[in-house]
């Protein structure tokens, strides 16, 4: 029962999804590709197109065309033999570029008509395609279809023209099946096209071209494109689709899932080496791609602007263009588009769901010139391993930055989880250049991934110094502080810190700190001249001596006390020269010695307390300034000698 159940849901499964899982037995057979008939007159000639694999042996080995007899197929021609019945009328060219060989036959007879083969290769390997050849008395024969060896996940292009007589008709594109030709897209569909389909007018009256991207297996068969009606005798031409699968053509994703406010990383395919192509990314509208998001030569759509970023990868021949800030409308089929290498083109699905980002951190953050501004970008440790980055957008392209990363909230306010990490990109100062957008992203073996972007503006007046992002920080008393341009955690610094209300209370503040010391050097050294001076006189008599008047100073009397200080009295004895002579003389009695010596003592004592008080004083002024507040000296007026 279960058995009959379990048959009975897989004949409910569409066929096109079986066929999508395996391919064609006619491809796993026979990856040499060729037209299925061909059609030609007596007397003129045809060409045989074979397609083969772009592998290197394939690319040397031996090409061939024979004539099947019965079990066997006898060579007609191959890459260094003709047979004698083909002399003169039959040739093989080999264009390994292309991966491709051309058989011609001229001069045909009716007994040319029969089945044949290309192959590469010995017959019976099983490199080879099956090809009937029919011969007609006389034209018109059938048109041969026109063939196309498409790669396994590649786009697929073709463009046909029916004349001008046909420029207001439908155009369109079917696929063959056994109950008709089943429709893939018409110029008279507007809405409910397919994503990775695409039909556009060319420049010529009645041409179109259509494009499909991500040919799958079930994707090969016989198709028609036409004008008009496919069931009347309009205009139509025969197109044979062959898939077959290159290991080295690299597959991308087809859907991308993105959360809103996060982004979503779309790679497509560009060669390098063709500098003069135009690569540009747009998004599908109805049967064609609308406007122009972003394109290789610096043009973005106002719209877009700090949403949207490419970024070429010539290594691996990949382009990466970045959509960041994601919402519910951008949800839609987005193409990459070249005027070269139609292969290469390729068409994407985008799905925004509710969400939260991976990466978190301030999208908009507003600074004043001449402040640090530091930029957090917060990310979970799913990311620990990846590499992390910085860059400047702009329309050209986003310029990578330096940054650091650092585990932990670099400064309170950031909203991120306390076991989140973070990388911080500080701008110190930050100048009005400086405004614009920032991304933060990562990446992982040359493969970008989410992004966040964040809005820097600059602001006028004193408000932004409010914001935790950047405190204008005397960097000679910060020991965490880094030259510009460096990315660090900024936790410690900015803990306990208050910002500045104003610029005038930042020039205050420094024009205080470099006149007080001055004032203090000033103050010390008049202190000193005066206090100096004032000792000078303090420590000074001035003496009488009949007609002569001297002044001797205090260190005279020191000396004279010090070497006679066993003696209670001293005697001076002068003589007058010239005029009447006279003779004076000076006795001191024990009384009044000691009163001359109790005077010279407190001359000293008030010296040395003058002295003591200017070190005192001194000592204050020192401290003061290395305080930065200035300091007022006061000086006692000197007092009389008792």
């Amino acid at each position: 029962m279960t058995l009959l159940a379990f048959l009975f849901l897989l004949t409910l499964v569409p066929a096109g999804c079986v066929r999508s899982r395996h391919p064609p037995k006619a491809a796993i057979s026979s990856p040499v590709f060729g037209p299925r008939e061909v059609h030609g007159v007596k007397g003129g000639s045809v060409t045989v197109k074979c397609f083969y694999p772009p592998t290197p042996m394939n690319k040397h080995d031996r090409k061939y065309w024979c004539r099947q007899k019965g079990s066997s197929c006898l060579t007609v021609v191959s890459s260094d033999f003709v047979a004698a019945a083909y002399q003169g009328r039959v040739t093989l060219t080999d264009h390994p570029q292309e991966n491709h060989f051309l058989v011609n036959i001229s001069a045909l007879e009716m007994s040319d008509a029969g089945t044949f083969q290309c192959g590469v290769g010995i017959n019976g390997r099983g490199l080879s395609f099956r090809v009937t050849l029919s011969v007609a008395e006389a034209p018109p024969v059938p048109e041969d279809a026109e063939l196309f060896y498409v790669k396994l996940r590649s786009t697929w292009t073709v463009t046909c023209s029916f004349g001008k007589e046909t420029a207001d008709m439908k155009k369109y594109l079917c696929k063959k099946e056994k109950d008709g030709c089943r429709n893939i897209i018409n110029s008279y569909q507007s809405t409910d096209v397919p994503g990775g389909l695409q039909l556009v007018f060319e420049d010529t009256s009645g041409s179109f071209r259509v494009t499909m991207t991500q040919m799958d297996w079930e994707d090969a068969g016989l198709y028609y494109c036409g004008a008009g009606d496919y069931e009347k005798d309009d205009p139509k031409k025969e197109l044979d689709v062959f898939i077959y699968e290159d290991k080295n053509f690299p597959h991308f994703k087809t859907n991308i899932t993105g959360k809103v406010g996060g982004s979503a990383s779309f790679e497509c395919l560009y060669d390098p080496l063709l500098n003069d192509s135009s690569r540009f990314w747009c998004k599908q509208r109805g049967r064609q791609c609308g406007t122009t998001i972003i394109d290789n030569n610096g043009r973005v759509q106002d719209t877009y602007e700090g949403r949207v970023t490419m970024f070429e990868n010539p290594e691996n021949k990949t382009l990466t263009i970045i959509l960041n800030q994601l919402q519910e409308k951008d949800k839609g089929t987005y193409w990459c588009m070249s005027n070269q290498l139609r292969e290469q083109q390729s068409s994407t699905d985008l799905t925004v769901v509710p969400g939260e980002p991976s990466l978190t951190g301030k999208k908009v953050v507003k600074a004043q010139a001449g402040s640090r501004v530091n930029l957090t970008c917060c990310y979970p440790c799913k990311y620990y391993s990846y590499e992390k980055y910085w860059c400047r957008w702009s329309n050209t392209g986003c310029a990578m930055l330096p940054v650091q990363q650092q585990q932990g909230l670099p400064q309170p306010g950031d909203a991120c989880e306390p076991n989140a990490r973070t990388v911080v990109l500080s701008l110190d100062p930050v100048t009005e250049e400086d405004e614009g957008w920032y991304w933060c992203g990562v990446k992982r073996n040359g493969v970008f991934g989410e992004t966040m972007a964040v809005e820097l503006q600059m602001s006028e007046g004193t408000d932004a110094n409010l914001i935790p992002e950047f405190l204008d920080v005397d960097s000679s008393h910060d020991p965490g502080a880094v030259p510009p341009g460096g990315a660090h955690s900024d936790a410690e610094v900015r803990k306990g810190a208050a910002p500045e209300s104003s610029d005038e209370s930042q020039g205050s503040n420094t024009l205080a700190l470099v006149l007080g010391p001055l004032a203090g050097l000033i103050l010390i050294a008049v202190t000193a001249f005066a206090i100096v001076k004032y000792r000078q006189l303090k420590r000074s008599d001035l003496v009488s001596v009949g007609s002569y008047r001297t002044n001797i100073s205090m260190s005279d009397f020191e000396s004279v006390r010090d070497f006679s200080a066993s003696n209670s009295a001293k005697e001076t004895h002068e003589t007058s020269m010239g005029g009447d002579e006279f003779i004076t003389t000076t006795t001191d009695t024990p009384d009044s010695a000691a009163n001359t010596t109790k005077a010279k003592r407190s001359s000293k004592e008030e010296a040395d307390l003058a002295y003591s008080s200017f070190l005192v004083t001194s000592s204050n002024i020192a401290q003061a300034s290395s305080g930065g507040d200035s300091a007022v000296l006061d000086v006692p007026p000197p007092q009389d000698q008792a």
